[in-house]
């Protein structure tokens, strides 16, 4: 794992997992917040087992509702501000496990396969920081090298700007354009690659 974490691609990929699944989160959370419905139709005549019923009973709940939005939301900052993401993948954990579970015990179609997907790549994070993170289970952490490409400035300011890009359309556009969220996400991903490479190399070049 010593030798992979000092490779640029792994890094990078950890990094834009994060901005992925944390901007998911944030994405689908600001509603609850608002206290809005997730879904454009309500479940109050569907089935009671069937997960439009579920939904519109979450959103009846009020509070709890919120409260749920306001979790989401927490651990998907945290994860794409990447100076503080172990604590965002540790959050994110038990949350998106609840949700891949509430996925399979209703027809959800396709979505448990989504779902799936963003648990197994929280537990990669998880995994990817398990050196530091072990402290939780009363061992000696083994803190890696400061200077390592993961940890350069660029990547926290990207994520901001992709969270409060996410945070602040999904909260002010009615009737918004998925597609047009995904396009300048990865408009200000591509930015910020190209920046942190360019500063990478150049930090390379000072070194020789």
């Amino acid at each position: 794992m010593h030798n992979l974490k000092s490779k640029i691609l792994p890094q990078l990929l950890v990094i834009y997992t994060r901005y992925l699944i944390g901007a998911a989160f944030v994405f689908a959370s600001v509603v609850k917040i608002q206290g809005k419905r997730f879904t454009t139709i309500d479940g109050i005549n569907e089935p009671i087992n069937s997960a439009w019923h579920m939904f519109e009973t979450l959103y009846q709940s009020g509070l709890w509702w919120k409260f749920l939005g306001l979790g989401q939301i927490i651990a998907g900052l945290l994860l794409m501000t990447q100076r503080y993401a172990k604590l965002g993948a540790l959050m994110f954990l038990p949350i998106v496990a609840n949700v891949f579970v509430i996925t399979l015990s209703y027809d959800f179609k396709g979505t448990p396969v989504i779902t799936g997907l963003m648990l197994i790549a929280n537990i990669m994070l998880v995994l990817w920081d398990w050196d530091e993170l072990r402290v939780l289970v009363n061992k000696t952490p083994v803190i890696p090298q400061p200077n390592r490409m993961e940890n350069m400035r660029i990547w926290e300011i990207t994520g901001l700007a992709l969270f409060l890009f996410t945070a602040i359309y999904r909260a002010g556009v009615t009737g918004y354009n998925i597609l047009l969220w995904v396009i300048v996400c990865l408009a200000i991903g591509i930015i910020g690659l190209i920046i942190g490479l360019y500063k990478y190399k150049k930090t390379l070049n000072a070194k020789i």
